[in-house]
């Protein structure tokens, strides 16, 4: 049997996960040859991590990582790689329970009258296995869903409104509504036991339609979970279109209630307001999946719309739910922010709206988990020990330069030839081992192992602080200019080298890639212009105090740290970390006592030519000014008690041999400018543009990455699996079932 050969360009989460999946069968050698090509010393992509052995051991991201509880394939992934890899006991993270923790407690902020106020929210920790749970679930599950977390909010704010001698009495008169009504009572009085006053006038009601109406908005709630429960209702082409009417005027008719007896009530009592726009926004979104008919068509239809004007557009309350702190924090979650402008966010509707329902209502375990080291440490490192297991081949410090266009013999369209710029020569190994033990746990180091590369062009690196995973390296120029020549180059060659080629670069990297192929393929060329990307930035700060010791005022039973978003720019997420000291190789009598980690997009309008080589040098000082601002400026109302008279503890930083301001520049800051490191936006109608794995005219190529078709179209590590997943089922036939892929 011929051995088919593929050749996987880039090592990120997408690429690595097809590479997964086509070992999984047990005779895969027989079939196949796999060697991936990475640029640079280490996997990941924007998701590699690295260890700075001169400090510490430190874990040093290229921004915050942490899996919702909803990454359905991903922890199918993460697990399945951790059980076959069988890492001995003694390993730091041997099992994949080790390596992640669940996390419940989410802090949102909230901006009112010139001043900060802190939304604490714990997240109920629900049982199971999120590998175990599922996306694949109907528009009206999530009809469902929501209605069961209203009949939670409705009554509370029914109760403040007695509290205050509002109206909670609500008359129905229009002959349409009364007959909706009835319709609704006939679907779930059997099922109803029920002998309060309420509902006792309710039916009386319903049976002498010639009068009106009454309910209270906790009635019709509770009775509308009966109603969608009911397996007399939602059956297609039978009740359907009724049923749904049902709903709409009902969630309506609790919003126009809201509207009229709550708003007044809203300014000066936190608890209520927070209720209310967990409520408006829930009403607003259960209006929009039946008006705009999601339910019938799927999540796609809503995504011409950006999704702050579609709640808008469904009745979301303005001034207190659309720019509310639930929705700025999932703007900030996906960086949505085009060119890094605050002021223009933007993210299609449908993909907001299926994420964000997915992320509070299909999680098991916690509503997030955390990783128990860096990610490169605890994804990565034992991807690539079970792939090297498996017979994987791996080609280190090859970076992509160019994909050329050709004819395959049936006459259609492929990639003839891949050329690879080999950046270094190894000594005298055969083969680069890019692993470092950090306290028994197997690790990217920040750096390459300098020791394996040829020592004078390790030394000319090092002289030259030259990064081999920046677009922009000067290295090219500094090495023909040391050694005389140009560095060498490989071409991969149709038929001889490769027969599948799969292309895991990320979407920002096409027009210099293969500017040949988009030439030719126009819908690629759309993909390549329509999905746009966003530069991040990201920092961490060591700290000799911990989060209470600052000031942090928020501790929930668990006692965990925060993740909190919505907060005020440069940098709007922070996350506690100081479960990751003990990861890091500090001095046992000189460690520090916490880590913060902050993230956001990273404004850029314009990226320069590759000439420019100073250009991340430029960006990256941007981002030292606004650690700069953070810390001295915005989070003082987070951590009142790092500041004295208003002014920055610096002590506060952990840092060796110097003080004050100084102590600032030990610490760890980075701007993701490249290509290759740019989050991928789901901008108003991008998503349609997007092609499927296989979807471009050449025939031997494969795209892969969060900013392909997937069930989910947005950047995110579960978009990434489920790409990869698509890729190894088109080249192999497995996994043949992915959770949630057809929402859309």
């Amino acid at each position: 049997m011929t051995q088919e050969k593929i050749a996987i360009i880039g090592g990120g989460v997408a690429a690595m996960t097809a590479a997964l999946y086509l070992t999984e069968q047990a005779n895969w050698q027989q079939q196949r040859q796999i060697t991936i090509y990475q640029q640079g010393w280490r996997l990941g992509g924007k998701g590699a991590s690295g260890r700075n052995a001169e400090k510490g051991q430190r874990i040093e991201e290229h921004g915050l990582h942490v899996w919702f509880g909803a990454y359905v394939n991903s922890f199918k992934t993460i697990e399945t790689v951790y059980d076959k890899l069988q890492r001995p006991s003694t390993c730091a993270l041997s099992t994949w329970q080790q390596a992640f923790t669940p996390h419940s407690f989410i802090a949102l902020q909230e901006h009112i009258d010139q001043q900060w106020q802190t939304w604490p929210i714990n997240f109920p920790v629900l049982a199971g296995d999120p590998a175990n749970g599922s996306l694949d679930i109907t528009v009206w599950d999530f009809v469902k869903m929501t209605l069961a977390w209203l009949k939670e909010w409705i009554p509370q704010v029914e109760l403040a409104a007695g509290v205050h001698a509002k109206n909670t009495q609500l008359t129905t008169k229009k002959p349409r509504d009364k007959f909706l009504l009835q319709h609704f009572h006939q679907q779930i009085h059997a099922l109803v036991a029920d002998n309060s006053a309420a509902w006792r006038t309710f039916t009386d009601d319903i049976q002498n339609l010639n009068q009106d109406i009454t309910s209270t908005p906790s009635l019709l709630v509770e009775k509308l979970n009966y109603f969608v429960q009911s397996s007399n209702t939602l059956l297609p082409q039978l009740t359907e279109k009724k049923d749904s009417l049902v709903i709409w005027y009902i969630v309506r008719k609790l919003k126009r209630w809201l509207s009229q007896e709550i708003i007044e009530l809203l300014h000066d009592n936190a608890q209520l307001r927070r209720i209310y726009i967990c409520a408006d926004l829930a009403i607003a979104m259960l209006v929009g999946l039946i008006k705009d008919k999601v339910y019938r068509d799927g999540f796609a239809v809503i995504n011409k719309y950006d999704f702050r004007q579609w709640l808008l557009k469904n009745g979301a309350n303005k001034q207190y739910s659309v720019d509310s702190a639930p929705v700025r924090g999932f703007y900030d979650l996906v960086f949505a922010y085009p060119q890094g402008d605050f002021t223009k966010p933007n993210v299609e509707a449908g993909v907001a709206a299926l994420a964000m329902l997915r992320i509070a209502l299909c999680y098991r375990g916690g509503v997030m988990w955390k990783m128990q080291a860096g990610m490169g440490d605890v994804i990565f490192a034992p991807l690539y020990e079970l792939l090297k297991q498996r017979g994987v081949k791996f080609e280190f410090f090859h970076q992509l330069q160019q994909l050329t266009p050709g004819v395959d013999s049936k006459g259609q369209h492929c990639v003839e030839s891949v050329l690879l710029q080999q950046q270094v020569s190894l000594n005298t190994c055969a083969e680069y081992q890019p692993l470092v033990d950090v306290k028994n746990l197997p690790c990217w180091p920040s750096e390459p192992l300098y020791q394996q590369i040829n020592s004078a062009e390790a030394e000319l690196l090092q002289q030259h602080n030259i990064n081999l995973e920046s677009f922009w390296s000067d290295w090219p120029a500094r090495y023909k200019a040391h050694f005389g020549t140009e560095l060498e180059t490989k071409t991969l060659q149709f038929n001889e080298d490769f027969d599948r080629l799969i292309l895991g670069v990320s979407v920002a990297s096409l027009e210099h890639v293969c500017p040949q192929l988009l030439a030719i393929d126009a819908n690629f060329a759309a993909q390549a212009e329509k999905v746009r990307t966003v530069a991040t930035q990201a920092s961490q700060l060591w700290l000799t105090k911990t989060d209470q010791q600052l000031g942090w005022q928020y501790m929930p039973p668990s006692e965990e740290g925060p993740i909190l978003s919505s907060f005020s720019e440069p940098f709007d997420t922070w996350a506690a970390m100081q479960n990751l000291v003990e990861k890091e190789q500090w001095p046992l009598n000189n460690a520090p006592q916490n880590i913060a980690y902050f993230c956001s997009a990273f404004p850029c309008k314009e990226y320069p030519p590759q000439s420019e080589h100073t250009f991340p040098a430029t960006a990256k000082a941007q981002v030292k000014e606004n650690l700069t601002q953070l810390v001295t400026t915005n989070m003082q109302p987070l951590w009142p008690l790092a500041y004295n008279n208003n002014a920055f503890d610096w002590s506060v930083l952990y840092a060796d041999n110097t003080t004050g301001h100084a102590r600032l520049d030990q610490q760890y800051w980075r701007v993701n400018v490249d290509p290759s490191e740019r989050y991928v936006l789901s901008v108003t109608g991008s998503s349609q543009y997007r092609l499927a794995t296989d979807g471009t005219q050449f025939s031997n190529l494969l795209i892969t990455g969060d900013w392909i078709k997937t069930g989910v179209n947005a950047g995110c590590v579960e978009a990434a699996v489920m790409a990869g997943m698509q890729t190894a089922r088109t080249l192999c036939g497995y996994p043949q079932h992915i959770s949630g892929e057809d929402a859309f």
